[in-house]
């Protein structure tokens, strides 16, 4: 079964300012500062933060399913803020599903706002596994990331 979850994220934010945090490795350094009860620590296995660039997510003790995963971007496109990652081990290929990535895309609005468009795609065998697929991460995360942006913002 295939199946595709989305959510968005009005950030009152321009997208090229998004996009800075989104981009390349910032978010995966920042996400355990903004989200710790989700995420304990994310490494750099290899890259530079460009495609093929491999980071091992660890989750903090409590966080339901895997202790960790590795994701591999796939997909980078900085001029439509286009970021694309796989799970290549662990996570959700741990409780059954055979393919979970994850688009991110900034979409302008206006120059002074934009939107961050999360979107998960998977498969998985057993149907009754797909609830397990949720956005509710990425929602917690993007509202995060945005506030760290305000919050830079107003202190510069």
């Amino acid at each position: 079964m295939k199946g595709s979850l989305c959510h968005e994220f009005e950030t009152g934010l321009p997208a090229a300012e998004v996009w800075e945090v989104y981009g390349g490795l910032r978010i995966g350094y920042l996400a355990p500062q903004l989200v710790p009860q989700v995420f304990s620590k994310v490494e750099l296995v290899e890259g530079d933060g460009g495609v093929g660039t491999v980071l091992h997510v660890i989750f903090s003790p409590g966080t339901p399913g895997s202790e960790s995963l590795k994701e591999k971007f796939t997909k980078i496109d900085n001029e439509k803020y286009i970021k694309e990652t796989e799970v290549i081990e662990g996570g959700f290929l741990d409780h059954g599903f055979q393919k979970y990535s994850i688009r991110i895309e900034i979409i302008e609005k206006t120059d002074s706002s934009s939107v961050i468009r999360s979107t998960i795609d998977y498969e998985v065998d057993d149907e009754s596994k797909s609830g397990y697929a949720s956005t509710s991460v990425l929602a917690t995360i993007a509202e995060a990331a945005t506030n760290y942006i305000k919050e830079q913002r107003s202190s510069n």
